[in-house]
């Protein structure tokens, strides 16, 4: 239960208990429990989507609400690791320039185009699930990102010989990334087969960006696994996005 609550506080603003004598290692051993954290998200984002749609339908202000709902629960804590990545990697710099522009806490041009890009994308592929879908893209669009997180931080080095990060790539072994695939898979495989499409392939492309970033950086950081899981997140409605598309396309052609 520790692991956990310092998961659900390190990742989210949602603090059940108050823990003020966290260790490091305490922070590196809730890894694994960082899909649970994103299912409990999703629960937060489906409920909500529910009561808005019963209310309003699927209305564009609705849309807006759960592409900002993230943000809201999270503190933009990951959309702080996309704009630091995009700065730092598409800063045509060094190896080690780029490490030190995703340091500084403020944010480039970069990092604002990525957010802005982001949140189109997110909104625009909302917009095109179709209604019956978009509950549960929702609700495992976050424990998925946050699989895609464990994995790639359990399957790359990291970049720094210090940081936050550190201790979670430090800790993270298959053992980690095993308990936190059985967490992942029983909360996501029950929605069905676009369900495990949008698993299958969130985890493909996160491991693809693992591998593309460390070999620009040398490895991972902290701000990096930020930018994987959000990328994911996207990725994932995306694979909503387009089977709704196809069977909508389906539907027109028979009619």
């Amino acid at each position: 239960m520790r692991s956990f609550l310092t998961a659900l506080q390190f990742l989210t603003r949602i603090h059940l208990r108050t823990q003020t004598d966290l260790t490091m290692e305490d922070f590196g051993r809730s890894t694994k429990w960082f899909p649970l954290v994103g299912l409990v998200l999703g629960g937060l984002y489906m409920a909500a989507a529910w009561c808005l749609m019963r209310l309003f339908g699927q209305a564009e202000l609705v849309t807006a609400v759960l592409v900002l709902l993230p943000v809201f629960f999270t503190g933009g804590l990951l959309l702080d690791g996309l704009m630091d990545t995009a700065d730092g990697v598409f800063s045509a710099r060094s190896r080690e320039r780029k490490l030190e522009i995703m340091k500084d806490s403020r944010v480039g041009s970069f990092g604002v185009i990525a957010l802005v890009s982001l949140m189109m994308i997110n909104w625009t592929a909302m917009r095109g699930i179709d209604a019956v879908w978009l509950l549960p893209a929702v609700f495992v669009m976050p424990a998925i990102g946050r699989m895609a997180m464990v994995m790639v931080i359990a399957g790359f080095p990291y970049a720094r010989k210090e940081g936050m990060g550190k201790i979670f790539s430090d800790m993270a072994d298959r053992k980690t990334v095993a308990a936190a695939g059985a967490v992942t898979a029983a909360g996501v495989l029950p929605w069905g087969g676009i369900a495990a499409a949008a698993l299958l392939t969130g985890l493909v492309f996160a491991w693809g960006a693992g591998r593309w970033l460390t070999d620009r950086l040398g490895g991972l950081t902290g701000d990096t696994y930020g930018a994987i899981e959000t990328l994911t997140e996207t990725v994932v409605l995306l694979v909503f996005f387009v089977a709704s598309w196809l069977v909508g396309g389906v539907h027109a052609v028979w009619l």
